[in-house]
């Protein structure tokens, strides 16, 4: 089956190009367009792709606003689409939800590749932005918390061992086939185990369990 995907882009050259790229790849059909925040989350509800293709900044809803709602809603997995400078949108729009964030720059096989990683499942953070938007999200979740990790230490005792060993992965960036093979279980196991860890600690993507498992320590965050 092919991955149904909504772009949502105040331009409307840039929708153009990105449906020209995108289906140009075996398995991906576009099946809807968004000119602002608002029409994305219409879309998406009455689409229900397995992806939308969110811009930051667009008019009457803007794209953070619109994958809250989009993600809250359980209608789409979102891929945000932002530049080299704007981590606080990014910060924002990992507190919403979004599940993958390329820049603009990237390269043709990068966009399909992420595409078809956030359709299945995976969580996609731009190299580029990886370090300095988690350290940015640990710095601001020890200042907001009066406890410092303690809210994350926390969350764990409600993990097995097993599911402790799947949130370490996350936190490492790890795809659902490369958990697999890490943990030598199969890839269908992979996805059930992390869907159990994110109801678990109560969030809504891999990114958020990424920094739940960064501040608890499970790993190198520097």
């Amino acid at each position: 089956m092919s991955i149904r995907v909504v772009l949502a882009d105040d331009h409307g050259t840039v929708r153009s190009g990105l449906k020209a790229l995108l289906e140009r790849a075996e398995g991906i059909e576009v099946v809807g367009e968004a000119s602002d925040g608002a029409a994305a989350v219409v879309n998406a509800r009455a689409l229900r792709p397995d992806v939308v293709l969110m811009d930051v900044r667009m008019p009457v809803v803007d794209g953070v606003a619109a994958t809250r709602e989009i993600v809250s809603e359980g209608t789409a997995a979102v891929l945000v689409l932002t530049t080299f400078d704007e981590d606080e949108v990014v910060l924002s729009a990992i507190r919403a939800g979004a599940a993958g964030f390329l820049l603009k720059t990237a390269e043709a096989g990068e966009l399909v590749s992420a595409v078809r990683r956030v359709a299945a499942g995976d969580g996609v953070v731009a190299p580029e932005v990886t370090r300095r938007v988690f350290r940015e999200l640990s710095t601001a979740s020890a200042r907001n918390s009066p406890t410092g990790d303690g809210q994350a230490t926390a969350l764990l005792e409600s993990l097995t061992v097993r599911e402790r060993d799947v949130l370490a992965q996350l936190g490492a960036g790890a795809s659902n086939s490369q958990l697999a093979r890490e943990l030598g279980i199969s890839e269908a196991t992979a996805k059930t185990h992390v869907s159990r860890v994110l109801a678990k600690l109560g969030v809504q993507s891999r990114t958020q369990a990424a920094l739940v498992a960064r501040d608890a320590g499970l790993m190198d965050s520097t």
